[in-house]
This record gives C-alpha cells, sequence and structure tokens, in this order.
C-alpha cells in the first residue's frame, strides 16, 4: 500500500495540473470581482467609516475618471479578499499528491488556519490600528500657530484607499507570521533552538516591520508590532508541542517495529 497518492508524472502533467488550478484560481478571482464591484460603494462606505469616525466629512477626487477607477480598486481589493481561501485550496490541491499521508496530516491544520489568522489581523487593522492611526494624524488641524490660517485635511480618495489597503494587507499578512515559522521548522530550514536564540532580532525585526507598514506615530507602530512579538513566541510555543508529538510518534513507530 502506497503512502503517497501518486507516483512522479512527467512535467507536462504537472504544468497542464498547475494551468487547472490557475484557471480556477482566475475564475474564483472575476467572479468575486463582479460581485466586488456591484457592491462596491457599499464597500467603499465601509471603508471610509473610520475616517467619518475620525471627524473627517470630506474626501476629494482630482481626477475626472477617478470615481470610476476607485470602484475598480474597491472591487479587485474585495474580490482577493473574497477569493483568498479558494486560491489558498487550489494551491493546496496541487501541492497535494506529492505529499505523504502524514506531511498532509500535518500541513492541513497550517491550511486551515492561513485565512483565520489573515482575518484576524485585517480586523486589527479596522477596527483599531486604522482609527488609532487617522485620529493621531488628523490631530494636526487648526490654526497654524499665531498665523491665523486654518490648516485644514482634505484627504485624496486614491491616497486614501492605498492607506487603508495597506494597513489591512499588511496587518493580515503580517498575522501569518506563526504559519510560515511552522512551516520553515517543518521543512527543516531552521530549528527551535535557531528560532529561540533569535528572538532579540525578532523583536528588533517586528518593530522595523511596523514602522514601514504603518505611518510614522508610535501608537500605530505598537498596535502592529507588540501583536507580531506576541505571535513570534506564540509559534515557538507551537512548534515546541508539535516537535515533542512528532518525536512521540517516531518513538512509538520504533517501538512498534
Amino acid at each position: 500500500m502506497r503512502d503517497i497518492d501518486d507516483t512522479q508524472a512527467p512535467l507536462l502533467e504537472h504544468l497542464v495540473e498547475l494551468r487547472r488550478r490557475l484557471l480556477w484560481s482566475l475564475a474564483a478571482l472575476i467572479i468575486a470581482f463582479g460581485g466586488s464591484l456591484y457592491f462596491a460603494r457599499a464597500i467603499f462606505s465601509l471603508l471610509v467609516a473610520p475616517l467619518k469616525a475620525a471627524g473627517q466629512a470630506t474626501i476629494i477626487n482630482t481626477q475626472v475618471f477617478g470615481g470610476f477607477l476607485v470602484e475598480i480598486k474597491i472591487g479587485f481589493f474585495a474580490a482577493l479578499m473574497i477569493a483568498f481561501p479558494v486560491i489558498a485550496n487550489q494551491l493546496w490541491q496541487f501541492v497535494a499528491p506529492g505529499l505523504y499521508k502524514k506531511e498532509k496530516q500535518a500541513l492541513l491544520p497550517f491550511l486551515l488556519a492561513t485565512p483565520v489568522l489573515f482575518i484576524a489581523g485585517a480586523c486589527m487593522a479596522y477596527f483599531v490600528a486604522i482609527p488609532v492611526a487617522l485620529k493621531f494624524l488628523l490631530s494636526f488641524q487648526g490654526q497654524v500657530g499665531d498665523s491665523g490660517i486654518q490648516q485644514q485635511a482634505l484627504p485624496d480618495v486614491n491616497d486614501y484607499l492605498k492607506f487603508v489597503m495597506q494597513f489591512i494587507f499588511g496587518f493580515g499578512l503580517s498575522f501569518l507570521l506563526p504559519i510560515l515559522l511552522m512551516l520553515l521548522e517543518h521543512a527543516g530550514i531552521v530549528t527551535y533552538e535557531q528560532l529561540k536564540g533569535a528572538w532579540r532580532y525578532a523583536v528588533v525585526g517586528a518593530f522595523a516591520l511596523s514602522a514601514v507598514l504603518t505611518p510614522p506615530d508610535v501608537g500605530s507602530q505598537l498596535l502592529l508590532a507588540i501583536p507580531l512579538v506576541m505571535l513570534y513566541f506564540l509559534a515557538l510555543v507551537a512548534i515546541r508541542f508539535t516537535r515533542s508529538r512528532r518525536e512521540r510518534a517516531a518513538d512509538n513507530e520504533t517501538a512498534a517495529s
């Protein structure tokens, strides 16, 4: 009884299978884009809600065709979020036949946890980080010294969308850090001891990454850096637990044989 699904297939068969998975992913993205484009204005109202809550009631558009491009960007942004589970599943379907049964059982929880962690990061950005950042950035309005000149923020719609999307995608991808570390350890690229010894570098890296992905205010940077550090240590705990399980399973197999 073979423990692996299939024997090695010719390169052409792999390419055909890859093409089929890509077409399914593209179809999911197109269908999601069509639905998202139809509801683009409703989605846009959700994206600008933090801006309104921060006290900014006006957003400008400086291009004649800007309104059309805004809805296209929103549709594509929402389509990526909606189609992400389908794309991840197609990637899994392409890789799975080449894995042993134990490898499938080990990697399947990572696949299931990926959208959960991504959504958690996106929600963290939308409900916490973006409001904090907007409150800080819009606080610079008002009179400029004693000049009698009023400084008023008039956010451009394209700049605001870039700001929001950067936050949501940045936080969503950053929350996948435990999955990445566990996969690297499972593949033998890094060890638990190496990750444990590099925790100081990980903390510095978390703050450096947060400085790149967030505005230059300390509050926004801490809102991303602190969860990243916590996720790093959570990954260490999970890696130690899974490694212990693998070692016990290997010992049981050795004893049984």
